[in-house]
């Protein structure tokens, strides 16, 4: 049942649709669900090199306006749906007003960073588009460093699939975990950080939304 999510699965996929599943899968993962959209771009890549059925020009420009939709697509969910969610279940969770306050000064400051390098740790790829609407990141902002980070993992990962093949697919997977768990403990130390530094952070949080943008939503 799960064979579509093997590497595989996403090749025989490739050679059945071509381009249209790449873009299909890159730009749902963008939106915030979790599907492999890494590995059938490396896949795309593969079956490029191998067959010259596609052309590698063509899957990377195609995964980067994917990545770029769904991303856009991810943030005018998160901006429309998340913060109502925040604001009535956050609390379930440990997100209270001050830790929401927090989010967006974050988002504010370091947002472009996030959402840059959020592109390469499969973490957040799925979910930096949906955290930084619903943190309310300026949007044009958000679109040139989704835009950035988008054209370059799309070439990093296609082109280097490209030129080295069977050798960068056999390794996508073990390095997908390790990006999985490097997340995992990002995620980890940032609550540990905030914990630690939640009144500093707070002060700040506040000087700064009271002298940029007021209240928090």
């Amino acid at each position: 049942m799960l064979h579509f999510l093997t590497s595989a699965g996403t090749t025989d996929m490739v050679r059945t649709y071509g381009l249209w599943v790449v873009f299909g899968m890159v730009m749902v993962e963008s939106m915030g669900l979790p599907i492999p959209g890494e590995t059938v771009l490396v896949s795309a890549a593969v079956y490029a090199a191998a067959t010259r059925a596609l052309g590698i020009r063509d899957v990377v420009a195609v995964a980067a306006l994917a990545a770029i939709v769904g991303d856009n697509l991810g943030y005018l969910i998160g901006r429309s749906l998340g913060v109502r969610l925040l604001l009535r279940y956050g609390s379930l969770v440990g997100l209270d007003g001050v830790r929401l306050r927090i989010g967006r000064y974050l988002f504010l400051r370091h947002g472009g960073k996030i959402v840059f390098f959020g592109r390469f740790v499969a973490v957040l790829r799925a979910f930096a588009a949906l955290l930084a609407g619903a943190n309310r990141m300026p949007w044009l902002h958000f679109l040139v460093m989704n835009a950035l980070g988008g054209i370059c993992w799309a070439s990093v990962f296609g082109i280097g699939a490209y030129l080295f093949g069977e050798q960068i697919k056999r390794v996508t997977g073990p390095v997908s975990a390790t990006l999985v768990v490097a997340g995992i403990a990002a995620v980890v130390a940032g609550t540990i950080f905030l914990r630690r530094h939640e009144r500093e952070l707070s002060r700040r949080a506040d000087a700064y939304l009271t002298h940029h943008a007021g209240r928090l939503w």
